[in-house]
């Protein structure tokens, strides 16, 4: 597998294991089956409900909990100073670990929630960064942030984000930001990294997928891994998790990239960190 190097040293494996949405048991199971075909970067959030079937599974794996990568989120109406330690410490203990390898804001404060959302990101990831000093976690990171979010934020953090994790599949991936974010130093982790589905039925996609003898899930991996991002993709099949991990003994040639950077809009959530609750 190949690693990426957060800007404060720490490697993490180039593709994760997604589990949103994914049930107590399918969580267990799913888990297992994906560390067992290789997969050592594990994501989930406490929105998921699942972070207690997430610990089960990785404990069931019977691979050290030094080799893992485990991701969890801080839900957005739970941001603040004092929330961020108690909801931390609720993370922690369903997913029966000593600390975290990475501790991500899953979404940003805003203006439409809060009255002052520059500052309640701010005491949120001041909260984050003591975590961190204490080494409760090893990497902390933010989820759905824009440029807008990312600069409030710069006036105060004493530690850069390591990671930005974002909504990011052929027919949405966010350029600009993902530029912005590697300026910075910030890894890019893609989120939705199929499109929910979508990209199956696309022409394109399935003419790549037969040149490389692939399936069009491979190609959209294989496609943002090229662009330096690390995709997180879900599944609670045995087949698709372990064809998920297979893409490292291909590449799409620069034409092949630029046909798919070219994808009109598809599969975009049409969720926006400035207009939660509500959808655009």
């Amino acid at each position: 597998m190949k690693k990426i190097i957060l800007n404060n040293g720490i490697e993490l494996p180039a593709v994760g294991f997604g589990t949103y949405k994914a049930t107590e048991e399918e969580g267990n199971e799913a888990v297992s089956s994906a560390i067992s075909n290789g997969y050592r970067l594990i994501d989930t959030a406490a929105k998921y409900g699942n972070e207690e079937a997430i610990g089960k599974g990785i404990k069931a794996s019977g691979v050290a909990r030094e080799d893992i990568f485990i991701t969890t989120k801080l839900w957005r109406e739970n941001l603040g100073y004092s929330s961020t330690k108690i909801e931390f410490e609720k993370s922690l203990k369903k997913l029966d670990t000593d600390y975290l390898d990475l501790y991500l804001i899953h979404w940003p404060a805003n203006a439409k929630n809060y009255d002052n959302w520059q500052k309640t990101n701010a005491d949120t990831w001041r909260a984050m960064e003591e975590l961190q000093a204490e080494g409760k976690i090893r990497a902390i990171g933010v989820s759905n942030f824009f440029r807008e979010h990312l600069e409030a934020l710069f006036q105060t953090a004493n530690v850069i984000p390591a990671i930005n994790q974002i909504e990011f599949h052929p027919g949405y991936w966010q350029k600009e930001l993902v530029e912005f974010c590697k300026s910075q130093n910030i890894v890019v982790q893609a989120w939705s990294p199929l499109a929910r589905g979508k990209v199956f039925k696309n022409e394109v996609l399935k003419a790549i997928a037969g040149n490389h003898k692939r399936s069009v899930a491979q190609v959209c991996l294989r496609w943002i891994i090229q662009h330096e991002v690390i995709p997180i993709p879900k599944s609670t099949s045995p087949e698709r998790i372990k064809e998920n991990i297979d893409l490292f003994d291909f590449e799409l040639t620069k034409t092949e990239m630029e046909e798919i950077d070219k994808l009109p809009e598809m599969g975009f959530s049409g969720e926006l960190p400035n207009n939660w609750p509500e959808r655009i």
